[in-house]
């Protein structure tokens, strides 16, 4: 996948796809003591940049191959994605989803005219083989796809041309789509700029895998809020970020917390546990972003907002 790639996703997606605001905040750049700009992808089709790469995916199929329809594997934000992009294109799309999935986002997969197939987490590749054999679908993965890393390095792109001197961005990694994705806008667009991923430490095989070299497991049986980052990163994801050598980042529970509700009460964003790790990032070792100019991917807001316990009762009015 190159450059050129994302060029033609950039001009492919466009018509289906908001150019999303970036924001700043003057709390959180006092807070932080440097200057911060958030790409805010929460207010994406779908609530989420994975629209940017499963529109890229199924449109970049051929006449045939779309005619039997789409299946993918997804903990919400892709499967949402995926069936937003097969609706735009009058296919079938089934999605294959953990037995635990939000409902927020089980109902949102299901109102883009999906359907849902459910199964346990470690399951999830086997079940969506079997549709596939099935029925004769495309399989488009979440981010082991190069159409789906040129969609999702649309991001960056967009980001690059509005603030173009970024010292940092920062962006969240599950299976790496959108990071890889960032990385190779980031190599043509700005070479200076640092990219760094963040993840929760209670998922961190990306981190493990890239300070190892080795493609590492995933973490058996993971428990985080972030439930949009639990996949093992991708092959793919994997390859384009240890030949950039990729930093991963990793956040506490407690850090994503806070962080998403800073969102929540500070900048008035809805921001999923998975979007805020970047800002968790930040707000872990301020001192390592200190001076810089840092951009942060925000790359959802699909939440039932089950985690927020806000620090204070408001009084009943008398």
């Amino acid at each position: 996948m190159t450059f050129a790639d994302v060029r033609e996703a950039v001009r492919r997606i466009a018509p289906h796809v908001h150019r999303t605001p970036v924001v700043t905040s003057a709390t959180i750049d006092v807070r932080v003591g440097t200057r911060v700009w958030f790409k805010c992808e929460n207010l994406q089709k779908v609530g989420a940049f994975k629209a940017r790469g499963a529109v890229n995916a199924v449109l970049s199929l051929g006449d045939e191959v779309a005619s039997r329809g789409v299946v993918t594997h997804s903990s919400g934000n892709h499967g949402q994605a995926l069936a937003y992009a097969a609706a735009i294109r009058g296919i079938r799309c089934a999605v294959v989803m953990p037995d635990h999935a939000p409902r927020v986002k089980v109902d949102a997969v299901r109102g883009y005219g999906a359907e849902v197939v459910f199964c346990v987490h470690h399951e999830r590749d086997r079940v969506a083989a079997d549709l596939v054999a099935e029925t004769g679908a495309a399989f488009v993965h979440p981010f082991d796809d190069p159409a789906v890393v040129a969609g999702q390095a649309t991001v960056a792109a967009e980001f690059l041309d509005e603030v173009p001197d970024l010292d940092v961005l920062v962006a969240p990694i599950g299976g790496g789509g959108l990071l890889s994705g960032t990385v190779v806008a980031a190599a043509a667009l700005s070479p200076d700029t640092v990219v760094l991923g963040a993840e929760p430490a209670a998922v961190d095989d990306a981190a493990r895998s890239l300070a190892s070299g080795v493609r590492q497991p995933a973490v058996t049986d993971p428990r985080t809020m972030a439930d949009g980052l639990l996949t093992r990163i991708g092959e793919l994801p994997f390859r384009i970020l240890s030949q950039a050598g990729v930093e991963i980042v990793t956040v506490t529970e407690a850090e994503i917390l806070e962080a998403a509700t800073l969102f929540l009460e500070r900048m008035k964003l809805v921001v999923e546990p998975s979007g805020a790790t970047g800002l968790a990032a930040l707000l872990a070792s301020p001192e390592r972003f200190a001076g810089k100019r840092v951009g942060i991917v925000l790359s959802g807001g699909n939440t039932d907002l089950a985690w927020y316990r806000p620090a204070t009762t408001a009084p009943r009015n008398r």
